[in-house]
């Protein structure tokens, strides 16, 4: 199994745990999963390389700083969503690019509906959004989606993810690191994440 990391962080714990709860009402469950998304980028940035910049201050010159690389940010429909509104505010010259996923209610296989990629993955430090890591077939999906056209930076955000999901990314996309809030007991026979929250996507946006 791959070994993502794990954000312990209290306030981290605190949101997800109020998205966990099967009657927080979906406002509250998206204003949850959104400042959880925040700290989550907060460490799946945390390496991002940066370049020295001079800036003017109104006392005087001091040195700054500048992301080295162009961003881009690429929830999984629709579910990704919910991750990307909260990160864009905190780099809002990012890209964003759409990847759409559907999965199979039967056989839980992906089922890849659409893309919209920019020019300049091969050139940025790319986020692939999604909150739930269940059986990993839509994350593996996407990162080889982002790979073929020329993504080689890619870090996977997931709000909760399971041994089988980490299992299935780790194998096909050893090379991406994996930032979560949980790593959850096990999948049901629905390919649900036990105990989870849930599908993200339809609390998130009440329906």
């Amino acid at each position: 199994m791959a070994s993502p990391v794990v954000v312990t962080h209290p306030l981290a714990q605190i949101h997800l745990t109020a998205i966990r709860q099967t009657n927080t009402p979906s406002a509250q469950f998206r204003w949850h999963l959104q400042r959880l998304a925040e700290i989550l980028f907060m460490e799946a940035s945390r390496s991002l390389e940066t370049a020295a910049v001079r800036v003017q201050t109104p006392l005087a010159e001091t040195d700054g700083a500048a992301f080295a690389r162009p961003i881009v940010l690429v929830p999984i429909l629709r579910a990704g969503l919910g991750l990307q509104e909260a990160i864009l505010p905190l780099v809002p010259d990012a890209t964003v690019a759409h990847v759409g996923i559907a999965r199979d209610e039967e056989t839980a296989l992906p089922m890849p509906y659409y893309a919209k990629l920019p020019s300049i993955l091969a050139e940025a430090d790319v986020f692939l959004l999604d909150p739930m890591l269940a059986t990993g077939g839509s994350a593996c999906a996407a990162a080889a989606q982002l790979k073929a056209a020329g993504a080689s930076r890619i870090t996977l955000v997931c709000v909760v993810s399971c041994p089988t999901g980490l299992e299935a990314f780790g194998t096909q996309h050893p090379d991406v690191p994996v930032v979560t809030a949980a790593v959850d007991e096990r999948l049901n026979d629905k390919c649900y994440i036990v105990p989870g929250l849930g599908d993200a996507g339809d609390r998130c946006f009440g329906t």
